[in-house]
């Protein structure tokens, strides 16, 4: 297998300064500025005062005094992604989209004819400069898992190659939080049990992982001795839709919620729309003003695709949650389940509860 992993730098940055060359070389933040508003992408400038993605736009202006907020665009985003899948065309169609800004790119057989992977992702690069005027990082391997860790290996404008025969070695001086799926809570758990590299976890058995992380489990045992199976899949089925509002004042007035929860599902229907889903479960995310986080969800045995389908389902869900002495910081909605509406061959069943995470989509 050849896998290449390409990754933009900086993206939503990156275009803002290429067309406007009054931000170039100096530290900007895309984000909305406001008192809750979130970095989503910081340049390279801005990400040596210590900014990055994900964190609050008050704590970046500290770190930075001299950080220039800039309100992000995403049509044009949209319209560099199109190019880019453009050239990526070029040499294979089976493309997995990650996001706008990277995908992975089975090229064992290409289009191009070239036999070294890292020829075809050199080349990538280079039209993707020339094309968008912008750069990308690129890494190459015989899996997912490693090509990801790769392109993110020399950046910005990197392209890294992990040879099989060089794989165990590369792997077993890894830092753990660089393994794919270890975030921030799971590398303090293995840190506890005394895994800090993958030659670590490489020496950890199966049971003990499992036994700690479940299904992921299996994953990092796997990943610590370079087996990843999974292929590069060009077409997939969307399992939900969703959105969320972070507000500018914690709210906890029953109006106030009534109100948010209304406009939030307005947006939730404009979303499943424009992606014609179809769904049966509603998913109400809730963060406190503490960071605190709930789930709670309701099955229907209908499609929920209206106003008047979903409002009141998220209304009862709502009910469940204590607000008024526990403001909210953020309300999110959901829809999954797009399978059918029996089971076993026989009537859908009732509504009922559950708890789950899903991963919600940013309000525009």
């Amino acid at each position: 297998m050849k896998i290449i992993h390409v990754d933009m730098d900086q993206f939503f940055a990156a275009v803002e300064q290429r067309d406007n060359p009054e931000l170039r070389g100096k530290a900007i933040a895309v984000g909305h500025d406001a008192e809750r508003g979130v970095v989503s992408t910081a340049s390279y400038e801005a990400r040596r005062f210590g900014v990055h993605s994900a964190q609050s736009i008050q704590v970046a202006k500290h770190l930075c005094p001299q950080l220039i907020i800039v309100e992000p665009h995403f049509q044009r985003y949209k319209e560099v992604s199109v190019q880019l899948h453009e050239i990526f065309h070029d040499y294979t169609d089976l493309i997995e989209p990650i996001s706008l800004d990277e995908a992975f790119l089975d090229v064992t057989e290409n289009k191009s004819g070239m036999e070294l992977g890292v020829e075809i992702a050199r080349e990538i690069k280079q039209r993707i400069r020339e094309t968008t005027g912008l750069t990308a990082s690129a890494g190459v391997s015989y899996c997912k898992f490693l090509a990801k860790i790769a392109s993110d290996w020399r950046k910005p404008d990197g392209l890294t190659v992990i040879h099989p025969d060089r794989a165990l070695d590369f792997i077993a001086q890894l830092k753990i939080e660089k393994i794919w799926g270890v975030g921030q809570k799971t590398a303090e758990r293995l840190h506890r049990m005394g895994v800090f590299t993958g030659l670590d976890l490489r020496n950890m058995q199966l049971s003990r992982l499992t036994q700690e992380f479940g299904k992921m489990g299996q994953v990092f045992y796997d990943f610590s001795r370079g087996i990843d199976n999974r292929p590069v899949v060009s077409e997939w089925e969307r399992k939900s839709v969703s959105c969320e509002q972070t507000f500018e004042t914690d709210i906890s007035e029953n109006a106030a919620v009534t109100i948010q929860l209304y406009h939030t599902v307005l947006e939730l229907v404009r979303r499943i729309a424009k992606n014609s889903f179809e769904g049966r479960t509603l998913t109400l995310k809730v963060k406190f003003f503490d960071f605190q986080q709930i789930t709670r969800s309701i099955t229907a045995n209908h499609v929920l695709q209206t106003k008047d389908d979903i409002l009141p389902l998220a209304k009862q869900l709502m009910q469940s949650v204590e607000y008024h002495s526990h403001p909210i910081r953020l309300i999110g909605l959901g829809v999954s389940n797009p399978g059918s509406p029996t089971a076993n061959g026989g009537p859908a069943s009732q509504q009922h509860w559950t708890e789950l995470e899903l991963q919600f989509e940013p309000w525009p």
